[in-house]
């Protein structure tokens, strides 16, 4: 430990003329304030916080800024100093200067190398743990990290816990200078692919520096990303079956909440984007229209009260529709993709404000060597995710949702018509995702394709904002069509061969519209 009894000047340009960033004795950052970070840009207000004795005061300088706070006693005794920085400009990079002073005996730290501009949460389960080594073309990709220098990227360590912790308890990959080895790490580990392009591809556009987090472990359920209040609004906070693959997946309710999103709450962010659903197909499946909703309220209240209101209270938050597997089609995949939307079909909806949804069913990869339920082609997700956050978090003039239609008729000779918003301008193929329901059936659209309720409606003509099905299966049993869906299946077409698109190539998502009359 080393103590220094000099004045807080002196000790400043002690500091500035040593390079070394070390704490001293009890006296540090949290644990994922590091070298190389990214902070929060304005207009939002980045936070710092680490340990120290308690009743201490802590001077944390920035230029010519000098923040002042006392060391408190935490939940568990231990010292916990916490500064506010006034909002920043993006760029750096800059360096923080933090002196404790417990009764005249001074210790210091320096935080080096620190960016500022826009932090981003990506969390979920394997496709989102999914690495860069594991896309296609994941040698070119990996070989671009030398152009975006000013991403940073950082992996917490897989841990669960049965309380809310207040820090980390260990971090697999500090905060990075994207490279070869900080990006293209072995299978599972590090870094996320669907994050790093994601980041990737909105630092495009925007021109400043991102932060990337990503918080993640396969095989996981919604259940264990969400605290205990999330929980109770859907009814599950003591509903915590066990349903594990094998000893390595926890499935506890909240324990990576407590261990791996807690911890960050102090942290200022931007947004977050989430992968997850597939492991809630057969687990408390029917609630979680509830519970991913829940989830991403939770998240966004928990952010601004931890980080005092710095947080926007209602951050953008986008995700990615599920994608495919292989095996029967039980019709669990397309019910978890309209319950990802609160049972809407679209984002944002009331539900679920300030958000965005990368669709991916069109996007089946069956010789994905590693499981056709985890896709190779990261990139188109995260090119459609971005768009949705370029348009939600930056207001840039994108529409991000694939061709949903406005209304939707039939005629008394078995036509059915569709119309979409005129900006949409379509693009239809032939390969058949209607189906119609005729009023003499139980229209339950979440029965499992195929279904004797649920029959094909070829598709006889389109515009650049219809589609006309053929429904005249329903006239000639005496009936009429009732209600459309549209892509309810497992694996609903081929590699981006379903049937409707928007102009820049966006598709349509899963969808069900009840039918009027012409």
């Amino acid at each position: 430990m080393i103590f220094i009894k000099v004045s807080f000047v002196s000790l400043l340009c002690f500091v500035q003329s040593h390079a070394s960033s070390q704490a001293n004795g009890n006296f540090s950052f949290a644990s994922y304030f590091q070298e190389d970070m990214i902070l929060q840009m304005k207009p939002h207000r980045a936070q710092l916080w680490g340990y120290g004795t308690v009743g201490a005061v802590v001077n944390v300088s920035l230029n010519q800024d000098v923040y002042s706070t006392r060391v408190k006693a935490g939940q568990d005794g231990q010292g916990v100093w916490l500064v506010a920085i006034r909002p920043h400009d993006a760029g750096g990079p800059v360096t923080f200067q933090a002196v404790q002073d417990d009764h005249g005996l001074l210790s210091w730290i320096l935080l080096k190398n620190v960016l500022f501009g826009d932090v981003w949460i990506c969390g979920g389960q394997s496709n989102m743990q999914f690495t860069m080594s594991m896309v296609i073309n994941a040698t070119k990709e990996i070989a671009a990290a030398s152009n975006y220098t000013v991403i940073r990227v950082m992996t917490p360590a897989q841990v669960e816990s049965d309380s809310p912790l207040y820090d980390l308890k260990s971090i697999e990959e500090s905060w990075s200078i994207p490279s070869p080895d900080s990006l293209g790490a072995k299978a599972w580990s590090y870094f996320s692919a669907v994050c790093w392009l994601y980041g990737r591809y909105v630092y495009d556009e925007i021109k400043v520096p991102i932060g990337l987090i990503s918080p993640n472990w396969g095989g996981t359920p919604v259940e264990t990303w969400s605290s205990h209040r999330a929980l109770s609004k859907c009814g599950l906070q003591d509903r915590s079956e066990s349903f594990r693959f094998n000893n390595k997946v926890p499935t506890s309710n909240s324990v990576l909440w407590n261990a791996m999103i807690h911890p960050l709450l102090n942290m200022t962010v931007k947004g977050a984007i989430w992968y997850q659903g597939e492991a809630n197909t057969y687990y408390h499946k029917d609630v979680y229209s509830c519970s991913f909703p829940a989830m991403i309220e939770d998240w966004r209240k928990s952010w601004h009260q931890g980080t005092m209101g710095h947080s926007d209270p209602q951050f953008p938050f986008g995700f990615v529709q599920l994608a495919n597997d292989e095996g029967p089609d039980d019709g669990s995949f397309p019910v978890i993709r309209w319950h990802q939307t609160a049972d809407y079909g679209y984002v944002p909806n009331p539900k679920m404000p300030n958000t965005f949804m990368a669709v991916a069913m069109d996007l089946p990869d069956r010789d994905s060597p590693y499981g056709a339920i985890h896709p190779r082609d990261k990139q188109d997700v995260a090119r459609r995710l971005s768009y949705g956050g370029l348009n939600i978090a930056y207001k840039r003039p994108i529409d991000p949702q694939g061709p949903i239609p406005s209304s939707g008729v039939r005629s008394a000779d078995g036509r059915v018509v569709l119309t979409y918003p005129n900006h949409q301008h379509l693009i239809v193929s032939e390969q058949g995702n209607f189906q119609v329901c005729c009023n003499f059936s139980k229209c339950d659209h979440q029965k499992a394709s195929p279904d004797p309720d649920w029959l094909w409606a070829p598709i006889t003509s389109h515009t650049h904002r219809s589609v006309t099905l053929s429904a005249k299966v329903c006239v000639e049993k005496g009936g009429y069509a009732s209600v459309v869906r549209y892509a309810w299946s497992l694996t609903p077409c081929k590699f981006k061969q379903c049937s409707v698109y928007n102009h820049i190539g966006l598709p349509a998502p899963p969808y069900v519209i009840t039918l009027g009359d012409i």
